[in-house]
């Protein structure tokens, strides 16, 4: 990854990292980028509820203006619908403004080309290059050169919201459901949805202030879901985070559903429908060794891919793959969108649940999860990545997979940020694989610390 784009746009605190100047020259530099595909690219812009991000939508619109690029603002909208936009408007390009997940001081930009895929890593470098060469691409245009922000004659959410629903076709009439928003992006249209198809829901992180969005409510914080869907004897509670990309479920008994048990339960449904292309299902090497087993025993392979959706979608373009997604709750459906898509997921969990006739507990219930402990070791930035090819290293990795025989595993890598060895361990008894991953992680410090 380069300086300014990670694995998922360019991030940082909002008007200190993230600044004002520096969404301008992504606006300019972006839509020059895209301007040799076409010579007055139209570009869709959305964002979620952060208070930075009218100052930032504002900032990189007129970047693109100053080009001559055109810009459609769809507003708050979660970041796939601005996926599934830049196709519905034949926009060349789409661009969301949020930080996702993370606290609401921190903001984001992230590009879509005109098919609703992320940008490939060769175009994200070139608009790169340009900002931190301080090359300036408008030559200072004038006249009728100049972009400017049109008007679509139909609502963004509005057109969202149908193509949600048309991938519904399980009957929701009445049923009791808990949908916390996160203070986010789906705080106006998961509501519009599920009241449209007739659910009865109660609404939770949906008052949104600008600076509430992932605030002890959404996908990464769940607990008051949870009291919720047990308070109104709920059939289902649904989470999604700040840009809406992500689901985490919680099942009748006000218990977690996480992405992996999401993936298994819709990977079941679409394999016995027809809908798994080769009984195939993507997924990264984060997600728990009771996952391998489920799909094992339902007779789906899986394809594993490093971290981070990206390389799940690109794995699935690459092999035809129907599903993927991670642990986190970031879920592909590649019969009907380009990137995760919470409120989707949403509807096709519910989707396969109300289809096998049992609650969403005992389809929970038939994938056996394995503790997971992590444990960091403290190295230096040099070492982060030369610890497998030490012999000591190496054999205690070893010796302990040896130890768990099939029933636990050991996964190492390396942060993309810190400098940190992740050393994760997965087990049926806890107290064993924490001493495990404490004594290993110690021995990486030791030795490169």
């Amino acid at each position: 990854m380069g300086k300014l784009f990670g694995t998922d746009g360019v991030r940082g605190v909002a008007n200190s990292e993230l600044t004002p100047e520096l969404a301008f020259k992504l606006g300019k530099a972006g839509a020059y980028v895209l301007s040799r595909q076409s010579s007055k690219p139209v570009i869709v812009i959305g964002k979620d509820t952060r208070l930075s991000g009218d100052m930032l939508e504002d900032a990189l619109s007129a970047g693109i203006l100053a080009v001559g690029g055109n810009v459609i603002k769809v507003g708050v909208l979660p970041t796939p619908a601005v996926a599934y936009l830049v196709k519905a408007y034949k926009a060349d390009a789409g661009v969301v403004i949020s930080a996702s997940h993370n606290p609401f001081e921190y903001n984001g930009i992230k590009f879509f080309n005109g098919d609703g895929f992320k940008l490939d890593d060769d175009i994200e470098d070139e608009i790169e290059n340009i900002i931190l060469r301080d090359i300036d691409v408008n030559e200072h245009i004038t006249g009728d050169k100049l972009g400017r922000c049109l008007e679509v004659d139909t609502d963004a959410s509005e057109k969202y919201a149908e193509f949600l629903k048309s991938t519904m076709d399980a009957d929701i009439k009445g049923m009791k459901l808990v949908i916390d928003c996160a203070n986010g992006a789906a705080y106006g249209v998961a509501e519009k949805v599920y009241r449209d198809l007739g659910a009865d829901i109660v609404l939770i992180g949906n008052e949104p202030d600008g600076i509430n969005i992932n605030d002890n409510c959404g996908s990464t914080s769940p607990g008051k879901l949870q009291r919720e869907v047990v308070k109104h004897e709920a059939f289902m509670g649904l989470a999604y985070d700040g840009d809406a990309d992500r689901l985490i479920a919680v099942d009748e008994k006000g218990r977690i559903i996480d992405g992996d048990k999401v993936i298994c339960i819709c990977a079941k449904m679409m394999k016995e429908s027809g809908q798994l292309t080769d009984d195939l299902v993507t997924a990264t090497v984060m997600s728990n060794i009771g996952f391998h087993k489920y799909m094992e025993s339902i007779g789906c392979k899986v394809d594993i891919t490093s971290v981070g959706d990206r390389y799940v979608l690109e794995k699935m373009l690459q092999t035809g793959g129907k599903i993927g997604g991670e642990q986190s709750g970031h879920i592909i459906f590649l019969n009907y969108t380009t990137t995760g898509d919470g409120i989707l997921s949403s509807l096709q969990l519910l989707r396969a649940v109300v289809m096998s006739g049992k609650k969403a507990s005992q389809l929970s219930d038939e994938i056996e999860i394995f503790p997971q402990v992590l444990r960091n070791a403290r190295v230096k930035n040099e070492n982060k990545k030369i610890y497998m090819e030490d012999e000591e290293v190496k054999k205690a990795i070893a010796d302990m997979e040896a130890e768990m025989a099939g029933l636990g595993r050991v996964l190492i890598r390396p942060s993309g940020t810190e400098p940190l060895v992740r050393v994760m361990l997965e087990g049926q008894d806890v107290e064993h694989i924490t001493g495990l991953a404490e004594s290993l992680s110690e021995l990486i410090g030791r030795k490169f610390g």
